[in-house]
């Protein structure tokens, strides 16, 4: 019998062996974190450019139009618009990483206070909207699918197309008329109460239920003609079992991915409903920004959208290992 002696191990297999694993999860949020980094760069670096190419000029929507030539240049020196564009990157990219995101023109505040001031307002209304539509749409849709190729089913569907067919302007107009105007019971407009959210997250939710529920109902079709569901039934689970139990959590995933962008949407401000409520959110401030070519307010709006949409996103990503055991989050992942 011939004893061979043990390969001799190389100096990187042993530091290899020596070196702890970092634990794959937290490597998938850092590495999603530095991803996301660069995306929000990305973003901030093209909303720059692209405001500066936009026609108009800050310091005569600022001055009007009875200013002289001598004040809109003092204007523009005062606000650093006399320097090129590739100077006023620089300058903005160093204020950036000190997180000082200049003075709003319009609001004599600094701009990144403007838009945290305005955020909660914003939140409140896409956290109503998301959960009414969770609510709604998943059942909703759960019942669609119940009754797929059906009378009952054909109706509901036809509903549901109008609901995603009707702009949210039209519906919100449609809902201030009625409940607010011929039938006096909620407040038109602005957030004074909170009755005031009722309005507003209906008119979200209306298109964000239709869309939801058809997109719930495409789910547990193909999850009740799957074969587990055939053999699950043969053994005698009950069709409320079959459908919240085996097709629902096969199909949670998407669904949680669609509500979750949809949320992160909401997040960057319903522009149209917010203007039809007179709701003191983000998206309203965008209007006003823009309108007044207000830079430093438009790119700290940006910002604070991007990394809420950011978070919301890895949010979810993190939920599905919790809502299906067989995703695994990493290298390798499934």
């Amino acid at each position: 019998m011939t004893l061979t002696a043990p390969k001799p191990q190389t100096a990187r297999e042993v530091s290899s062996r020596r070196r702890p694993k970092m634990n794959p999860t937290l490597k998938y949020v850092l590495k999603r974190l530095a991803q996301s980094a660069l995306t929000i760069f990305l973003t901030l670096t093209t909303v720059f450019v692209l405001i500066r190419m936009a026609p108009g000029d800050p310091a005569y929507a600022l001055a009007g139009p009875l200013a002289s030539t001598e004040d809109l240049a003092k204007i523009r020196a005062d606000m650093g618009l006399d320097k090129s564009v590739f100077s006023q990157y620089l300058i903005y990219l160093w204020d950036l990483v000190h997180l000082n995101l200049g003075t709003s023109y319009s609001f004599q505040a600094p701009a990144m206070d403007v838009v945290l001031g305005r955020l909660p307002y914003t939140i409140t209304l896409a956290v109503s909207s998301i959960l009414l539509t969770a609510v709604l749409s998943i059942p909703l849709g759960v019942w669609m699918a119940r009754h797929a190729d059906t009378r009952r089913e054909l109706g509901a569907n036809v509903v549901a197309v109008g609901g995603q067919s009707m702009p949210e302007f039209w519906s919100g107009l449609m809902l201030v008329t009625i409940f607010a105007v011929l039938i006096p019971v909620l407040p038109a407009a602005g957030f004074t109460t909170w009755p005031s959210l009722i309005l507003p997250t209906v008119t979200i939710a209306i298109l964000q239920i239709a869309l939801i529920s058809r997109m719930v109902r495409r789910e547990m079709v193909s999850a009740f003609a799957s074969p587990y569901i055939t053999v699950a039934r043969s053994r005698g689970v009950s069709e409320r079992e079959l459908t919240w139990r085996y097709a629902m959590r096969n199909s949670a995933i998407p669904i949680v991915t669609a509500l979750g962008t949809r949320f992160a949407g909401m997040l960057n401000g319903v522009v149209v409903v917010e203007v039809v409520f007179a709701w003191p959110g983000v998206g309203s401030l965008v209007v006003r920004a823009l309108e007044t070519r207000d830079y430093p307010l438009i790119q700290a709006t940006v910002l604070v959208t991007a990394v809420l949409a950011v978070l919301v996103q890895l949010a979810v990503d993190l939920l599905y290992p919790l809502l299906d055991p067989r995703v695994r989050l990493g290298k390798g992942a499934n």
